[in-house]
C-alpha cells in the first residue's frame, strides 16, 4: 500500500499557507496574504523591515512561478520573533536554474537585512525556496 507523499512540515511552531495560481499576480496576492497573517499573530514590524518581508516574498513567489508549474504554495511560519516564509512551485519537472527573476534569487533575498538565512532544494513535490526573516 503506498504512502503519502511527504510535502512542507512545521512542528511546535504557529503557520498558516495558500494555494495560488502560478500567474505574474501571485506574488501580489502572497505578500497580501503574509503581511496581513503576520499582523493576525501580532507582528508589527518596522517600517523597512515590512519592505523588506514584501520584497522577500516577492521574489520567492516570482522564482516558484518561474518553475513553470500551474500553482505554487506560500508558507509562512514564525519562531522566536523571526518568520519563515517558503515558497513551493510544485513543478516536478524543472527547467529553470536559481538564476530565475532576474540573477541570482539567494543572493537578492539575502541582501535584505533581516534575512537571517535562505536556501532552495528540489524534491518530488517541485522546488522548495525559502527565508528566515528576523521581525
Amino acid at each position: 500500500m503506498p504512502t503519502a507523499r511527504r510535502g512542507v512540515g512545521m512542528v511546535n511552531r504557529r503557520g498558516a499557507n495558500w494555494s495560488l495560481e502560478s500567474a505574474p499576480w501571485a506574488a501580489g496576492k502572497a505578500r497580501a496574504a503574509v503581511m496581513g497573517q503576520l499582523g493576525k499573530w501580532k507582528y508589527r514590524p518596522a517600517p523597512d523591515t515590512a519592505t523588506a518581508v514584501e520584497a522577500v516574498t516577492t521574489l520567492l513567489v516570482e522564482a516558484a512561478v518561474a518553475d513553470g508549474g500551474t500553482k505554487v504554495s506560500v508558507h509562512l511560519s514564525d519562531q522566536d520573533g523571526q518568520a519563515c516564509i517558503l515558497a513551493l512551485s510544485h513543478h516536478t519537472t524543472l527547467t529553470t536554474g536559481l538564476d530565475d527573476a532576474g540573477g541570482d534569487v539567494l543572493h537578492q533575498i539575502t541582501a535584505h537585512q533581516p534575512v537571517t538565512g535562505c536556501g532552495t532544494d528540489t524534491g518530488p513535490d517541485g522546488r522548495r525556496i525559502w527565508a528566515v526573516i528576523t521581525l
